[in-house]
């Protein structure tokens, strides 16, 4: 990993003098909570991330912008879920608004989710989540109101640009694009991703994820009140270990379920982690990611196997990395039909902006080795799962 960029030296030296408030999470905790309100019956919730920012105070080689982002991280979402609830107070249809027949991209990371998202989100009849609104999510907004909004969602995009330049070349994030339901769930992984916080993961293992469920279908109603209902396109590779809990909350939802090769996804994701992780933690070690996320990511397969096994067939959509990842042209069609959904002349000339690599951005490198693993090791993990991708590119 290259030294960091001149503009993360400089807010680490910033932000120093306030490092030390890490030592008391809890007052930093309590004053978050009376920043953004606490609703009543929300002390399940409040609690979790509460122990989350404790957890987190104590990762290893956290620095100060790292716990700086841990406290936005859970301010972020203690004031979402004030809003969505107050919301649903003052207007109790939302709660009444149907989510029907949604579709779910999920998967393993890099297996071309993204890319599904965005081919999938073509058609003016379909509804994804943009950035700016998962990071704040809200009724309808007067023009004003709004352009602030997607303006503090290109904030956070550059921010990312420019603490962590090549990671855009991995993951490009637009504040108006299509972008996945991890910046809504509550207890998703997101934080593992900035650092390494074991008893988080340990915690995150054990739960159950209805209720978070439960919260993101409340956030969509909330984006869905008021406006023209369209079917909803959602996405997060981090559904994949939670199907039984998603399909409680969306039981007539389809899962489009992306497939590549592990060995290659396991490489990507790592690096995808290393660079993203280098903005909140120095050192970072990446042989403990490759460890960590080899666990992580083989559990939550395994997880998906699982539930997998009780998904009625025409719910389920399996599309290899062909589809998208090398021929998009005649993969969409497919995938299309495959989903109930009209393929149109439309959604073929919006196809090629759709699939393009942001402007700027650079060819992708990783390797295996870096991360202390092998292929042999990756293999064994995800055993069962080469089986059914077998089948799957067979067919």
């Amino acid at each position: 990993m290259a030294s960091s960029p001149l503009a993360l030296t400089l807010a680490n030296a910033l932000l120093r003098p306030a490092f030390g408030s890490r030592r008391d999470p809890g007052r930093i905790f309590d004053r978050i909570v009376v920043e953004t309100g606490e609703a009543p019956g929300n002390r399940e919730f409040v609690d979790g991330f509460r122990a989350l920012l404790g957890w987190w105070a104590k990762a290893e080689n956290l620095t100060p912008v790292g716990w700086q982002s841990a406290q936005g991280h859970v301010r972020r979402h203690l004031a979402n879920r004030a809003r969505v609830r107050r919301l649903i107070a003052e207007h109790p249809g939302i709660e009444r608004e149907p989510v029907d027949r949604p579709v779910f991209v999920v998967g393993l990371p890099r297996t071309a989710t993204t890319v599904t998202h965005a081919v999938l989100s073509l058609p003016d009849a379909h509804r994804s989540p943009r950035l700016w609104e998962l990071l704040s999510p809200g009724l309808e907004l007067p023009p004003r109101q709004r352009r602030r909004a997607i303006a503090a969602g290109r904030r956070m995009v550059r921010g990312t640009d420019l603490f962590a330049p090549r990671f855009r070349d991995i993951h490009a994030m637009a504040a108006e694009g299509p972008e996945e339901c991890t910046f809504a769930l509550p207890h998703a992984l997101m934080p593992l991703s900035q650092a390494d916080i074991p008893e988080y993961r340990a915690w995150h293992g054990a739960r159950d994820f209805t209720a978070d469920y439960r919260y993101l279908k409340q956030v969509y109603q909330v984006l869905q009140y008021g406006r023209p209902r369209r079917r909803w396109v959602l996405k997060s590779p981090m559904h994949l270990e939670n199907l039984d809990a998603l399909l409680r909350v969306f039981p007539d939802a389809t899962l489009v379920w992306c497939h590549r090769d592990p060995v290659t996804v396991v490489a990507s994701f790592c690096s995808l982690i290393e660079h993203g992780m280098a903005v909140s933690t120095r050192p970072v070690d990446p042989v403990r990611i490759g460890r960590v996320w080899l666990d992580l990511l083989s559990r939550a397969m395994d997880r998906g196997l699982a539930a997998r096994a009780s998904i009625p067939a025409e719910q389920l959509v399996d599309a290899p990395y062909s589809w998208l990842g090398s021929d998009p042209a005649s993969g969409a069609p497919k995938l299309y039909a495959a989903v109930g959904a009209p393929w149109t002349e439309a959604d073929a000339a919006r196809l090629p902006a759709a699939v393009a690599r942001p402007e700027g951005t650079r060819r992708h490198s990783y390797d295996l080795f870096r991360y202390g693993l092998t292929r042999d090791e990756v293999e064994s993990a995800f055993a069962e799962y080469e089986v059914l991708r077998a089948g799957v590119d067979r067919a």
